[in-house]
């Protein structure tokens, strides 16, 4: 009995929570730092008080409550079907990205099988529609990853870069900053010259100085950008720069702006265990939330929301590794982690092509720490020198992970695991009249929030349905056909009379009697039911 009522208060808590008047505002800012545990904040802002930074974080004071995030069918999520939540209020399954997911045996609520593997439209997608508003992300991560793909894309596979990139480019974007060069191809490329995107790649200064009207995508290293403690300031901007610089732009658009940040590598260091990383990672993280809140409340109308998609590494201050934890000082908890000047990863790319016998003075030179002989051994039979999945970086015994097994023996940190872990994160949240979201909210309930400040008039499932149409009701009774000579970008021919359409996937552009136009939105191919899902009225082009 009392499992029900736990499960019919879960269920009421939507409406509770709406049932007050939520204002809307001109502009609407999520910021995600990826992966961040309760830990992390804690261990970050001791960082800041033992360096004599400061003894509060940024965001302190706009907390607010905490959120329930998970996915479909499992307590604890991961960044594609967890983010995909927050930008489209759909439950997903590991893996998806912002699209209907497959009715599963476990299940934790019902999942409307008749629309499995329709692309679920986000709330950037419904701002840039229907509030005609500008839209633009800032990530650290390479562009088409888990996060930024969750707001402008949707594929039942969020590895499948090929599905994933070419959407967000045909989005459209306002702003996108963020990794991702060797992700780009001709036909991204021509897409920006022709609908006058401008592209910046590994021009920092370049972007910073950029004050153009136009639409304008940022892009540093082949894939995701590095840790900011292995960052070179001269070369790659600061997520506080680009988020900074995002804003400058986006403001200037007359209707408002709609804009995710996402401190992506707080994650990323998670999952390696490696401590120094993941504080400096959040950190830079705050800073980028500095300038949002000065933005937000110099504006006066724009609401902001601030939230982990899940939690990673279980982070903890004290471990095994230090007795009495409640005699440690701050000089104990801090001090040596405040000496290592470089990620796990960005000392590996150093180490390997270090020769033996200077391994011992370049790791002293970047963390002040004298390896034993048995750890030098440690590191020089490390099986794979550099772990090419960050998922697995700390469990496999590659170097980075040895590297950070003797960084944290000399630390009382601990973490319970290398993947995620499923507890509440935190929630700030900021509105100009004071509408804040706040208490314990689940991950469907900042999406029907964000719907709400943003001041939507249809429902972002009434969107969905409008835009992302099977093609077979689409095109009921006409002639169609499906061109799969290139198997990635299948293309959708359907004849009429004398007319042709031709509408390729993953593309916002298609032809008319041979005659480009834009369709105002994504077109999804899902090759597991072999369908288009594509705008209703593009029959009336017929």
């Amino acid at each position: 009995m009392k499992k029900i009522n736990i499960f019919l208060l879960l269920l009421l808590l939507p409406a509770i929570l709406f049932a007050q008047e939520i204002k809307s505002v001109k502009n609407v800012i999520v910021m995600i730092p990826d992966g961040t545990t309760l830990g992390v904040y804690s261990a970050a802002r001791w960082f800041k008080h033992y360096n004599k930074m400061g003894e509060r974080l940024q965001v302190d004071p706009y907390l607010t409550g905490t959120v329930t995030t998970h996915s479909s069918n499992a307590p604890i999520g991961d960044s594609a079907p967890a983010g995909s939540a927050y930008a489209t209020g759909v439950l997903q399954q590991p893996g998806n990205v912002a699209i209907h997911p497959q009715v599963s045996e476990n299940d934790i609520f019902a999942v409307d099988g008749a629309r499995t593997w329709q692309p679920a439209a986000t709330i950037l997608e419904a701002m840039k529609i229907e509030k005609q508003k500008a839209v633009g992300l800032v990530v650290t991560c390479e562009f088409p990853h888990a996060t930024p793909a969750d707001f402008s894309a949707h594929h039942y596979k969020r590895s499948n870069y090929k599905a994933l990139a070419p959407q967000m480019a045909y989005q459209n974007l306002d702003v996108m900053f963020g990794g991702g060069n060797g992700i780009l191809t001709d036909d991204i490329r021509q897409h920006f010259n022709q609908n006058g995107t401008t592209l910046f790649s590994n021009d920092r200064n370049a972007l910073l100085n950029y004050e153009g009207e136009g639409k304008v995508w940022a892009l540093f290293g082949d894939g995701a950008m590095t840790y900011d403690l292995d960052r070179n300031p001269e070369k790659a901007p600061s997520l506080a720069e680009m988020t900074d610089k995002a804003l400058q732009l986006l403001s200037k658009k007359e209707n408002g702006f709609f804009l995710m940040v996402e401190g992506s590598h707080v994650d990323w260091a998670a999952h390696a265990n490696d401590a120094a990383a993941v504080i400096h990672e959040f950190l830079a993280f705050d800073e980028a939330v500095g300038k949002v809140m000065d933005f937000a409340q110099n504006d006066g109308n724009t609401a902001v929301v601030i939230l982990s998609d899940h939690a990673t590494g279980g982070l903890s201050i004290g471990s095994r590794n230090c007795s009495g934890s409640s005699s440690l000082s701050l000089e104990d908890l801090f001090g040596a982690v405040s000496n290592y000047k470089i990620s796990a990863s960005g000392l590996e790319s150093i180490l390997v092509n270090t020769k033996p016998d200077e391994i011992k003075s370049v790791f002293k030179e970047y963390t002040d720490v004298e390896i034993t002989d048995e750890e030098m051994q440690t590191l020089l039979s490390s099986k794979n020198y550099k772990e090419g999945d960050y998922t697995q970086v700390g469990t496999s015994e590659n170097l980075a992970h040895n590297i950070v097994k003797i960084l944290n023996a000399r630390t009382c940190f601990g973490f319970t695991t290398g993947s995620h872990t499923g507890e509440e994160v935190l929630l700030a949240s900021y509105h100009p009249q004071g509408d804040i979201l706040k208490g314990n909210v689940t991950n469907r309930g900042v999406n029907e929030y964000l719907q709400k400040v943003a001041g939507l008039e249809i429902s972002l499932q009434d969107l969905s349905d409008s835009i992302f149409a099977k093609h077979q009701d689409v095109f009921a009774g006409m002639n169609y056909s499906i061109d799969k000579q290139d198997p990635d970008f299948p293309v959708l021919k359907v004849k009429k009379g004398r007319n042709t359409l031709e509408i390729k996937a993953f593309s916002s552009v298609a032809k008319l009697n041979g005659k480009s136009f834009d369709l105002g939105s994504v077109i999804v191919y899902i090759d597991k039911n072999d369908t288009f899902y594509l705008p209703v009225h593009l029959k009336e082009k017929l």
